[in-house]
């Protein structure tokens, strides 16, 4: 559902109304949080789904639900996805002006009128009937949950660096980044005071870290991208067949093939004439402009595997370039980042993970539990449980270092100019929009 980007009109709409809650959102609606798809489904379905709908639930809350048949939201969904404020909850007047009054009408039953911190215990735990359903004892504790990005994000960003010789060892936690990298990527900063970011989300008060501001900037098409680009090149079947045979993943198998085509070059300078603008489903951060494409320059007739090994790796560094363009961002608007701390299905794959240390220019820490999400989910239970007195001393003792990444600073001069490139990219692309305005 987050990925569906069919309420443009709605969120168009909404982002005219310049409520003050837009200012904890960046100052801009994303059309993938609740409001905009709510509006939608009003206004498309309203005898089949709108009017006949018990409750609208983030996916966290519906499980949370479905394990205690309690109703309760956590803090974290209503406040990064549904307008939800940590000082004054929900606001009547923004529904109103939006045409969601019915929402006001019914106390907020549908959305959320009982709105518990992550990690607190929801209900009696467990149902019979869920029991049964996951093979587990009745009456175990279920905890408020977080969305899944946010907990890959608690999974990481509390380790213990020491010994790592890490800029962010004698650091407060404030120092960090966590990313979480799948089908897109999530960039979770946290902050003792509120931060507002041009185009990135928040501030969301203990939206993941109980007692920090959080900032959530975000690249809607990461993993996505990288797979709709390399499964739609016509050397693919070339690349299956090379992949079935040597017995490895499809991305072994690229970042091999750049290795033999590099010669006496850095692997990452093999794209100096081959640029890509990675907004093939729109910008989250920090441009907030979802009508942005996809571009790519530097094309050439070649339809071999090294082309494809070319283009795959343009992708990659161009997905790093926009974290680097989200970092800048934040960084200008208070926030002091010295360190990253990857997670999710692509920080198994060291040409992205070496890629984003280089073009960032800082260290990358790699958790020794790959699924930091589960890691996350599993610091809310042992809080619910009463293993744990608060989740800062869980994250302290469940987070786990596993490797750290160096930028090679020495291609420092090659990553500016690419990045250079990068931002005259969606320069270009606004102009030709300009020109072709008429039509």
């Amino acid at each position: 559902m987050w990925m569906d980007h069919r309420a443009v009109s709605q969120v168009e709409r909404i982002n005219a109304t310049q409520h003050r809650v837009l200012s904890y959102v960046g100052g801009v609606m994303s059309v993938e949080m609740q409001p905009p798809k709510l509006l939608w489904l009003k206004e498309n379905l309203q005898e089949s789904c709108w009017e006949k709908a018990g409750c609208f639930f983030d996916l966290p809350d519906f499980l949370s639900w479905k394990a205690t048949g309690v109703t309760a939201r956590s803090l974290c969904t209503v406040v990064c996805k549904w307008t939800y404020t940590s000082d004054g909850g929900w606001d009547d007047s923004f529904w109103k002006m939006i045409g969601l009054e019915d929402l006001v009408k019914d106390k907020y039953e549908k959305i959320g009128n009982h709105v518990l911190s992550p990690g607190e215990s929801v209900g009696k735990g467990l149902t019979p009937e869920a029991a049964k359903d996951l093979g587990l004892p009745e009456g175990i504790a279920v905890a408020a949950s977080l969305i899944d990005a946010h907990a890959g994000g608690l999974g990481v960003i509390g380790a213990d660096v020491k010994g790592h010789n890490l800029p962010c060892e004698n650091q407060p936690i404030t120092s960090r980044v966590a990313m979480i990298c799948g089908t897109s990527s999530c960039h979770m900063g946290v902050s003792e005071t509120p931060i507002f970011v041009p185009g990135v989300w928040g501030p969301y008060f203990s939206a993941m870290v109980p007692g920090l501001w959080l900032n959530e900037g975000g690249q809607s098409a990461t993993g996505k991208l990288i797979d709709h680009v390399v499964r739609g090149h016509v050397a693919f079947p070339e690349l299956q067949s090379k992949a079935a045979a040597s017995a490895h993943n499809i991305y072994t198998c690229l970042n091999s093939h750049l290795d033999l085509i590099k010669k006496s070059l850095p692997v990452g300078f093999l794209t100096v004439d081959l640029h890509v603008w990675p907004d093939f489903h729109g910008n989250r951060s920090p441009l907030t402009d979802l009508t942005l494409k996809g571009m790519v320059v530097g094309l050439t007739l070649s339809r071999g595997l090294d082309e494809l090994a070319l283009i795959y790796l343009a992708t990659i560094q161009a997905i790093a370039l926009g974290t680097r363009h989200i970092l800048e961002t934040m960084q200008a608007a208070g926030h002091d980042i010295n360190t990253l701390f990857l997670c999710g299905g692509l920080s198994k794959n060291p040409l992205f993970v070496q890629m984003h240390a280089d073009i960032t220019g800082k260290p990358v820490v790699l958790s020794k539990e790959v699924e930091s999400v589960l890691v996350g989910a599993a610091i809310l239970g042992a809080c619910a449980s009463g293993d744990f007195a608060s989740i800062q001393e869980a994250m302290a003792k469940m987070g786990k270092i596993g490797r750290v990444v160096q930028p090679n600073h020495e291609h420092k001069s090659f990553y500016d100019k690419k990045y250079k490139v990068f931002l005259k990219l969606v320069e270009h692309q606004r102009e030709y929009r300009s020109i072709m305005n008429s039509f």
